[in-house]
């Protein structure tokens, strides 16, 4: 079945292209959960919920446009309200800005994937968000401060955290290896 016959048969609620669509887009939207995510089984949740507003969004998809495009942004979305919902994205404070000291060179760190994933998912969650949000999904701060309801300057200060956090933990790898 092709994809606009798929979406076609979602939006009429057949249960089979449900389950098509779900087989075939649940790896991709996955691992996007987990990026956003503190582990797996929260990430299966957030997977969950972000099929479950799809099927419920899916009469809305006009097939302009990418729909990868469409249910990846729907995935980001869910979990990113979520999050608001529960008030992870305190506001803090915003005196760390952009200081070029704070550079985190991930080619240079010489640590595994899933070594990086797994400190990324340590991160608290509004710095875990905004890491993700900038340096994986390449999301400017005005952007992320619109997404989480905060000041471009919280973005700029959590992501400026998050990197601190980061660099820590590798070096602290980097002397546990030696």
């Amino acid at each position: 079945m092709d994809l606009e016959e798929l979406i076609y048969n979602c939006k009429k609620g057949e249960r089979h292209a449900q389950a098509e669509l779900y087989r075939r887009y649940s790896g991709i939207l996955f691992g996007m959960c987990l990026k956003y995510s503190k582990n797996r089984t929260e990430a299966e949740d957030n997977l969950h919920d972000s099929f479950m507003t799809i099927f419920s969004k899916i009469d809305q998809y006009s097939f302009q446009g990418s729909f990868e495009g469409w249910i990846k942004r729907i995935t980001v979305n869910t979990v990113l309200q979520k999050y608001r919902k529960e008030q992870y994205l305190d506001v803090v404070s915003e005196n760390m800005g952009d200081d070029p000291d704070l550079e985190l060179d991930i080619e240079q760190a010489d640590i595994s994937l899933s070594t990086l994933l797994g400190y990324i998912q340590e991160l608290p969650n509004k710095y875990r968000l905004t890491f993700n949000l900038y340096v994986l999904d390449g999301y400017s701060h005005k952007e992320i401060s619109e997404m989480l309801g905060t000041s471009t300057g919280t973005s700029k200060s959590n992501l400026a955290r998050a990197k601190m956090i980061l660099r820590e933990k590798i070096e602290k790898k980097k002397i546990n290896i030696a």
